[in-house]
């Protein structure tokens, strides 16, 4: 039985965890996402080619491997049907897209609920995506859900629909409960030649050989058990999530590789420690294009937090880390990486990140002003850019890799 290999961000997500999927794919009969819904976004860069994606795997643009969607996410049955439309239209086989029986659907009136409880919240919003994530995850753990698996009977599903809007309360704007039935009715053709017996799916391609790779969605920091709570998505984003998201154990898993920007940024509210509120937090944000793949939302941005970044490693057991956008610091005549925090004067570690009055302390490295995307070799970057990619290493405590130099695929430099 071959061993899975896991991809997954180590911050507050966005980190460039699909290019590293993309890159690696080819190398996978399997790519397998295990949790969230189509509030992450990934973008892929192939040559001219750029593709937004939110639920289907990003090893999408790779011919070799299957795409499983996994039972721990929450799948939007409209959002799928247009995403599988959308890669029929540039020539992707989608038979090679497979749903678990066990994911859970996202309703219409997920999405109504979800923009209600952020209104009502005022000032205090999460900065959700308004797309239903966390109220079917509500759903599901409140036994009320619809899986994939239960949609091969419809009037069971359709009851389900009338008795959750007959309940009603949750808010105002609640679509008809027969205009929800209606809709999906009308998808399930599309949808469930997918759908498989996800547990008997990925099992039979590890115990037949097959190599499996594991995409993560979203940060580590923003794991609804581990991450910065309540600011945080409403799945479990690390490695523990991969096995009960996907319904395999620990001993199937063979190496966990995280994904870090050489910054760090952040998208709606919530702690963030290195922030910058300045022309230098500007500027990031313009040269990284950091702007949401989903919702377009501008991204705050900071500096590299190591602090945060050791926390994530060992929440994870990582085995090896990626650096994403090394190239966006170039120009810059200094860059940073939080070393510590402290409060009061007193060392603190990551779990004070949301007190009021937290410190941070910098390391300072020299910046360089070399154009870093023909380079491949991490040995052949620029002193203070290698220097610079030491610091994270040390700071992380696990090898690097590779280091990404500009957005396509190939834009790789490795050891």
């Amino acid at each position: 039985m071959t061993k899975a290999d896991i991809v997954l961000g180590i911050q507050w997500g966005d980190e460039g965890k699909g290019r590293v999927v993309d890159a690696l794919a080819g190398e996978y009969d399997v790519v397998a996402r295990f949790g969230g819904g189509d509030n992450a976004g990934h973008t892929l860069v192939v040559g001219d080619r750029k593709l937004a994606l939110r639920i289907v795997p990003s090893g999408v643009l790779q011919e070799r491997p299957e795409l499983f969607i996994g039972g721990g996410t929450v799948v939007s049955l409209a959002g799928l049907a247009a995403e599988l439309e959308m890669l029929e239209g540039i020539g992707v086989d989608v038979s090679r897209v497979k749903v678990s029986d066990r994911a859970h659907v996202v309703f219409a009136y997920h999405a109504a609920i979800d923009r209600a409880n952020e209104a009502a919240r005022g000032d205090a919003a999460l900065g959700t995506t308004g797309r239903g994530i966390g109220p079917a995850y509500t759903d599901k753990a409140a036994r009320s859900g619809v899986p994939f698996g239960q949609l091969r009977r419809p009037e069971i599903v359709a009851e389900k629909i009338r008795a959750r809007l007959a309940a009603g309360t949750d808010s105002a704007g609640m679509p008809p409960a027969e205009e929800v039935v209606a809709e999906t009715l009308d998808l399930l053709p599309r949808v469930m030649p997918h759908v498989v017996d996800g547990v008997g799916y990925l099992h039979g391609a590890l115990e037949s050989g097959k190599r499996v790779l594991i995409e993560g969605a979203q940060g580590s920091l923003l794991d609804v058990g581990y991450g910065t709570y309540p600011y945080v998505t409403s799945s479990h984003t690390i490695a523990g999530g991969a096995c009960t998201g996907l319904g395999i154990g620990p001993a199937a898993i063979g190496r966990v590789i995280g994904v870090a920007k050489a910054y760090c940024t952040r998208v709606g509210a919530g702690p963030f420690p290195s922030e910058l509120s300045d022309e230098t937090g500007a500027r990031l944000r313009e040269r990284g294009a950091e702007f949401g793949t989903v919702t377009g939302r501008p991204r705050r941005c900071g500096w590299f937090d190591g602090v945060a970044a050791r926390y994530a490693v060992r929440i994870n057991g990582l085995s090896s880390a990626v650096i994403t956008k090394l190239d966006v610091l170039s120009g810059l005549p200094r860059v940073a990486v939080v070393t510590g925090y402290s409060l009061g004067g007193l060392a603190v570690g990551f779990e004070a990140a949301a007190e009021p009055g937290l410190a941070v302390q910098l390391a300072w490295y020299d910046g360089w002003d070399d154009d870093l995307s023909g380079t491949r070799s991490i040995g052949a970057l620029p002193p203070a850019a290698r220097a610079y990619v030491a610091a994270l290493e040390a700071a992380m405590g696990v090898p690097v890799d590779s280091v990404s130099v500009g957005p396509e695929r190939a834009a790789l430099a490795v050891p």
